[in-house]
């Protein structure tokens, strides 16, 4: 078989004869020029100026298997329009055809391909020598020998010219059966039509061979002629096999997506019937087999392709071999094995100098500390910097020095997260990112917007920027995720899932993970994300609801994964909600000593600053749910300190409301209350609603404490519960107490005091604003108690019992729907 030529492309030839002719109509040739290019180029320059989809990308790599195995793509182009004759009822198609069955005999292809030169326009030296010799130069259109087309029809003379006489043999038997199935329609073009006409020295010896003219045909095509298409060898070579190898790779390499199945299908076909099978449909197959979490099958896949790559003259990439090894191994949870593996890559590679490779694995030796520091710690104690930086500045260096423009766009990536880890100057921070993007827009690097642009959204989450962090997943998802790996598509969408749930659209944030292109999850470990990241919104869902069976059931299924599976930020994120769902059951024991397994994790690896500040703010919220807030005041003023310093002003907010809440049970209400009120505008910014139906809380239990300060200073007295009871709203008041207080309304007394109640009612009616927002039955119970004890106090027993019937109603678990502020 040959290795370039088949019958699609002699296809494509003949079609290129006919545009060289001048057969194909005006309206014609852009969709013909397209057809071939994208072709010969493998890429669709009707989509060229926008970015294809991933479905449109496998759509164009279904066609080109689709074309190699059946004559009906070129139908597909060429029927639609009128033949440039303007003969009535004949179209393109039809001169097509005339074009193929032309060829009607080996000896009529071996003409075929001796007439390609002339498609190529002259070049001077051989119009000199027509003049010479008195001939006039060829006019009319020909291709140039540099295009696309020029290369390609030199590409296929030469190798026409290359091949034996049974090579030609099997590429004439290979297009025969190609063009077959135009057999019927080309019958009623042709009233001449035989069932010997595919073969023209069969017609003219059939007068001579009378009845043996059907055995001289089986002894001439042997089988082909008496079986069917499914058992016929499919006209592939290997060079197609070969390109569409390189196609898949680099898919998934570059996007992170698999194949479909039925092009994967359709593919194996192809392998199964080439002669020769290309070393590279073994690395196809290993990251096949990768993405689809198949882990003895990597192995088998991973081994057969360096194999075969060591006994031919690749042995100089070896440490390829490791590095892909020691991957892989990462990726299945074997990490003590990928270090091992990957040091001896840097052995290799220092040994063969091959700097690209030893900057990789630094790299990647980086990311992975980053992921697992207690794996890497004795290593870096050992034989690596333990400065995060240092290591960072010199792959930058080192890969601006070998051109690695990718690897120095992610150092300089890495080096503003780890900035913002280590809680450095945001500035410092952002003069990184403007390098990086800097280096993007050069360079063009596509790919590397997605990281750009997450860090981005990073940045914004710690500033407070709600709006910003969902105009950038916003920006990502509409111009950009065409062209960036399918993880950083799936991490933003799930990022801009979580920031609707944050502000209790549960309906619309479910709505966005289903709205996933199916094919993105064709990835085992995007599959797994995406399963993951769902089970945490509803776990926080049914937390907030209060359906704690639901939420064990759930959080004890989320659990089952291991830390090694998940990036670190889901593991923290599972992590505090497992001690919500310990604190919410009363298990205050259990959520506190996980709390401290935490912390010395932490102390120990040296993570990032939020989370030690998130840690710190979830001891001070449980020794609040003990009843002892004011033990929590060390943790708060840290967490605070720690904030300010990161300028992490989300978590500043709830830092300070900490502190005012401890400042309720120290009886400060004032500087309690002037806290809030200065950080409220701003945490409304952040489109945290439980935070803020949280802060107003606290605002209301400050302005029911001064209430009670005033009511003491004006001499009125005002009841013990309103002096020691109220920092806790939700302890009733005896009805003489609210005689008290009603007759003290009426006689002029009271005035601040009847202010400040005001304020902790229209306080207590936005915290229950957020707080159904974000559907959290518990706090809502809250909040309803306090407002009608508040009632009780104004003497408004009508709506205090209207509040309580609320709160009855929400412990039984109904009528959340009804609540309003």
């Amino acid at each position: 078989m040959s290795r370039f030529l088949t019958p699609a492309k002699i296809g494509l030839l003949a079609l290129m004869e006919l545009y060289v002719e001048g057969a194909v109509p005006n309206d014609a040739i852009m969709p013909v020029l397209g057809f071939i290019s994208s072709l010969l180029l493998n890429r669709d320059l009707v989509t060229a100026a926008a970015s294809p989809s991933p479905a449109e990308r496998w759509k164009r790599a279904d066609r080109n298997i689709a074309l190699i195995v059946s004559v009906k793509e070129f139908k597909k182009v060429l029927a639609p329009f009128a033949a440039a004759d303007g003969v009535p009822g004949r179209r393109l198609w039809d001169r097509f055809l005339e074009k193929l069955w032309g060829i009607d005999s080996l000896h009529g292809l071996r003409e075929f391909f001796d007439r390609l030169p002339n498609l190529i326009a002259r070049t001077k030296d051989e119009l000199r020598e027509l003049a010479a010799h008195g001939h006039p130069p060829p006019v009319g259109v020909f291709l140039t020998r540099s295009s696309i087309f020029g290369v390609f029809v030199r590409r296929a003379h030469g190798n026409s010219r290359l091949l034996q006489l049974h090579q030609t043999a099997e590429v004439w038997k290979l297009f025969v059966k190609y063009r077959h199935p135009t057999a019927g329609h080309w019958r009623k073009r042709n009233p001449l039509y035989g069932r010997l006409s595919f073969d023209s020295v069969l017609m003219a010896g059939e007068q001579q061979w009378g009845n043996h003219t059907e055995a001289v045909a089986v002894a001439a095509y042997g089988d082909m002629l008496l079986v069917g298409d499914h058992d016929v060898t499919l006209p592939v070579t290997y060079d197609d096999v070969e390109a569409l190898s390189e196609f898949q790779i680099d898919q998934m390499q570059k996007y992170g997506n698999r194949a479909p199945r039925d092009v994967r299908v359709k593919f194996q076909r192809l392998v199964k019937d080439s002669h020769f099978i290309p070393s590279l449909s073994h690395y196809l197959s290993f990251s096949d087999a990768t993405r689809a979490g198949d882990y003895p099958m990597s192995f088998d896949y991973l081994y057969r392709y360096f194999d075969y790559t060591m006994q031919k003259s690749d042995r100089l990439f070896y440490q390829y071999a490791l590095m892909n090894l020691a991957i892989v191994q990462s990726e299945f949870g074997s990490h003590e094995e990928a270090i091992d593996t990957m040091l001896e890559t840097v052995s290799v590679a220092r040994e063969n100098r091959d700097l690209p490779c030893l900057n990789f694995t630094l790299n990647w030796f980086f990311h992975f500390g980053r992921a697992h520091p207690n794996l890497i710690y004795d290593l870096e104690n050992s034989s690596m910097p333990t400065n995060e930086k240092a290591s960072l500045a010199y792959l930058r260096v080192r890969a601006r020095e070998t051109g690695m423009w990718i690897l120095w766009c992610s150092t300089l990536q890495s080096e503003a997260k780890v900035g913002l880890a280590r809680g450095d100057s945001i500035s410092a921070a952002m003069e990184d990112m403007v390098r990086s993007s800097q280096l993007i827009v050069l360079r063009n690097m596509k790919p590397m917007v997605g990281p750009q642009l997450i860090m981005r959204i990073s940045l914004w989450d710690r500033l407070g920027l709600a709006n910003m962090s969902s105009m950038s997943c916003e920006a990502f998802l509409r111009c950009y995720a065409r062209n960036c790996l399918l993880e950083d598509e799936l991490k933003v969408i799930c990022r801009l899932a979580g920031l609707l749930a944050g502000k209790g659209k549960y309906e619309e944030a479910f709505a966005r993970l289903e709205a996933i292109d199916p094919s993105t999850l064709c990835n085992a470990k995007t599959n797994q994300y995406w399963h993951f990241y769902r089970g945490l919104l509803k776990l926080r869902r049914d937390l907030h609801r209060g359906n704690l069976v639901s939420s064990e059931t759930l959080l004890s299924q989320l659990l089952q994964t291991g830390p090694e599976d998940l990036e670190p930020d889901m593991v923290f994120v599972l992590d505090s909600l497992h001690m919500e769902a310990l604190t919410r059951r009363g298990d205050l024991d259990a959520a506190f000593t996980k709390l401290d397994g935490l912390m010395a994790q932490l102390r120990e690896t040296n993570r990032d600053i939020s989370l030690r500040i998130r840690l710190l703010l979830i001891k001070a919220h449980i020794f609040d749910c003990a009843g002892r807030p004011e033990k929590g005041f060390s943790a708060a003023m840290r967490a605070a300190r720690l904030a300010w310093r990161a300028r992490l002003m989300s978590l500043i907010w709830q830092s300070l409301g900490a502190l005012a809440n401890i400042m309720n049970s120290l009886g400060e209400f004032e500087p309690a209350a002037r806290l809030c009120v200065a950080i409220l505008p701003r945490c409304l910014e952040a489109d945290a609603a439980h935070t803020a139906g949280w802060l107003y809380s606290v605002l209301a239990d400050a302005r029911v404490g001064q209430a009670a300060s005033a009511a003491a200073e004006e001499g009125h007295g005002g009841p013990a519960g309103l002096v020691g009871g109220i920092v806790l709203p939700m302890r009733n008041l005896s009805l003489e107490h609210t005689k008290q207080n009603h007759q003290q309304q009426q006689h002029g007394g009271g005035g601040k005091r009847e202010e400040y109640l005001v304020q902790a009612h229209d306080a207590l009616g936005s915290a229950g604003k957020y707080f159904a927002d974000v559907e959290d039955v518990q706090k809502l119970c809250e909040v309803l108690a306090k407002k009608a004890t508040l009632m009780k106090m104004m003497g408004q027993d009508g709506l205090a019992e209207e509040y309580a019937r609320r709160y009855l109603l929400l412990r039984r678990g109904e009528g959340l729907e009804m609540y309003c502020g």
